[in-house]
C-alpha cells in the first residue's frame, strides 16, 4: 500500500507540473462502463454464448474472412457491438481526466486501441482523438473497391441476441452495392483502409512535438497486443500505467499504480486536489 500512495503521489507531481496530457488507452478503461471485457475467449464467450456454443474465437470472428464466410454473424458481433457502443454511458473517469487536461496549456490528446468511440461520446474534442485500430462508428467497402469511408450513422443494426446473427438488412458501399464492414483493423487483415486513422495519428504527432512537459496517464492497456504499451513507453518518462492486472513498467520510463481505470483515476485526482487545497 505504501508503495502505491507514493506511485500516486509521483502522478500528482507530474500532473501538477505538465502543459500537456497524453491520455493512451485500452480495453480495461471501459470495464467501469459495462463494456464486455474480451481478454481471451472466455470473455468474448460470456457475451456471445453463441459463439462459445460453436467454438468460434476472437480471432475467427474479428477477421475479414467472416464477413466471406458468414456476413450475417459477423455482423451479429459487430452489429451488437455498435448498438452497445452507442447506448453506454462513460464513466466519471473521463471526465476526471477533461479536467485535469483544463489546467495544462496544450490540453490533452488521446490516443486508443478501442474503437468503441467512448472518448468522443464523453466529450473528448474529436480531432484530439486517434484510433490506432479504427473506429465501429465508420464503415469501408468490404473489398475494398474504393478509398471511401463513411459514417455508420444510418445503420441501424438488429440483432438476433440469441443467435448473434443480424436480421436486418446487411449494409452495403455505396459505390459498388457490395457487403460494407467496420473501418477497424482486424487480425490478418490486408483490406482495412487506414487513410482517417493516418490523418489522425499525423495530428497526434503535431501536438506531441507541440509540448514541453508531457505527461501520459495510460490506462487498462493490455500485454496481449501491447500496442498502446509500447506507445505510451516511448513518450516516458512520465508515464503512469494504470492497470488491474499488469501494472508494471521500467522505472526509467514510468510508474505503475495496480487498480482498475475508474478506481485509481479518482484517488490520483483526490490526492491531486489535496496537492492543489482545492
Amino acid at each position: 500500500m505504501k508503495e502505491q500512495q507514493l506511485a500516486i503521489e509521483q502522478a500528482v507531481t507530474w500532473l501538477h507540473e505538465a502543459d500537456g496530457l497524453l491520455v493512451t488507452a485500452g480495453a480495461g478503461i471501459g470495464v467501469d462502463s459495462g463494456m464486455p471485457d474480451f481478454r481471451g475467449n472466455e470473455g468474448l464467450w460470456r457475451a456471445y454464448p453463441t459463439l462459445g456454443a460453436a467454438q468460434i474465437g476472437f480471432e475467427s470472428i474479428a477477421n475479414p474472412a467472416s464477413f466471406s464466410a458468414d456476413p450475417a454473424l459477423a455482423w451479429g458481433f459487430y452489429g451488437h457491438r455498435l448498438k452497445l457502443y452507442r447506448e453506454v454511458v462513460p464513466h466519471e473517469g473521463f471526465a476526471i481526466l477533461q479536467r485535469w487536461a483544463k489546467r495544462m496549456r496544450h490540453g490533452t490528446f488521446v490516443r486508443t486501441s478501442n474503437v468503441d468511440g467512448q472518448f468522443q461520446r464523453a466529450g473528448f474534442v474529436k480531432h484530439r482523438v486517434a484510433e490506432c485500430h479504427g473506429s465501429l462508428h465508420l464503415l469501408q467497402c468490404a473489398l475494398p473497391c474504393c478509398s471511401r469511408i463513411w459514417p455508420a450513422t444510418a445503420f441501424e443494426p438488429q440483432v438476433d441476441e440469441r443467435t448473434c446473427r443480424l436480421i436486418g438488412p446487411l449494409p452495403r458501399c455505396p459505390q459498388c452495392g457490395g457487403l460494407a464492414r467496420p473501418n477497424v483493423l482486424m487480425f490478418d487483415d490486408a483490406a482495412w483502409l487506414p487513410s482517417n486513422t493516418n490523418i489522425q495519428e499525423q495530428r497526434l504527432q503535431r501536438w506531441i512535438d507541440s509540448v514541453d512537459r508531457l505527461v501520459t496517464v495510460e490506462l487498462g492497456a493490455g500485454t496481449a497486443l501491447p500496442t498502446i504499451r509500447r506507445f505510451s513507453e516511448r513518450h516516458g518518462p512520465r508515464v503512469v500505467r494504470i492497470n488491474l492486472r499488469d501494472p508494471q513498467i521500467d522505472p526509467v520510463k514510468g510508474i505503475g499504480i495496480q487498480g482498475g481505470a475508474l478506481e485509481v483515476l479518482i484517488a490520483v485526482d483526490q490526492a491531486l486536489k489535496r496537492h492543489s487545497g482545492t
